[in-house]
């Protein structure tokens, strides 16, 4: 029953997370920003605004496909929030210009998580398959350097975490000091901001709960040595 209820919550909560940022979503793209500004003039606003002129905005298909690529100097945002002209559009764009903020800023979290995406990746692609095969043979040092790679992954988790609320704190600073939204609409914009939040939430918190269960499994196997 233990296992069964773990289990569930593995599977609930980030489902949970993902209902909320796509009714968040919904809802807010539905609603007008009184500025009357796309999306792609909300990010290039504010990219001025902070001197970041070579940074550029393009439109990406996809639905919340929207990102900042710091290798090309680009915030991507997806055609619906490039070209329209909604709260929720204004919210996304702007979080992902806190992101351009945070690279020209050399913002210390963002170069940490840089550092960590080889050995993340790895992590992530590899060690389960490194953890299932020191279970099934009974090797606790395998199992040992799989809980070690999931553990970059893990750490890359939650070193995201600093690095996505800093761009909506930075977000929500910016929409307001340029006029983007009005004060009656910041309530609407940050709804759209926690809720994208919490998506990064839940991966993190599985993340950790799923490297926990592995070194509980490593420890007992010790102990039955």
């Amino acid at each position: 029953m233990g296992f069964l209820i773990y289990f569930a919550i593995l599977i609930i909560i980030p489902i949970w997370a993902q209902m909320k940022v796509k009714s968040a979503y919904k809802k807010y793209s539905q609603v007008p920003a009184s500025s009357g500004m796309t999306g792609a003039q909300v990010a290039r606003k504010i990219l001025d605004d902070n001197g970041l002129y070579n940074v550029t905005v393009e439109p990406i298909p996809g639905k919340l496909t929207d990102h900042y690529d710091p290798r090309a100097k680009a915030v991507r945002l997806s055609e619906e929030n490039y070209y329209g002209h909604s709260v929720a559009g204004a919210a996304v764009a702007a979080h992902e210009v806190g992101h351009a903020m945070q690279d020209a800023e050399d913002y210390a979290f963002l170069r940490f998580r840089h550092a960590l995406v080889p050995v993340a990746n790895f992590g992530s692609n590899s060690a389960i398959f490194i953890i299932l095969a020191g279970i099934l043979m009974s090797i606790p040092n395998l199992l040992l350097l799989g809980i070690v790679f999931m553990a970059a992954a893990v750490v890359f988790q939650l070193v995201t975490l600093p690095v996505e609320f800093n761009a909506s704190s930075r977000a929500m600073e910016q929409i307001v000091s340029v006029g983007v939204i009005r004060n009656n609409e910041e309530r609407e914009t940050k709804k759209v901001l926690d809720a994208a939040a919490l998506t990064y939430v839940a991966a993190a918190v599985v993340a950790v709960m799923e490297l926990l269960r592995f070194v509980l499994m490593y420890i007992g196997m010790r102990n039955d040595d």
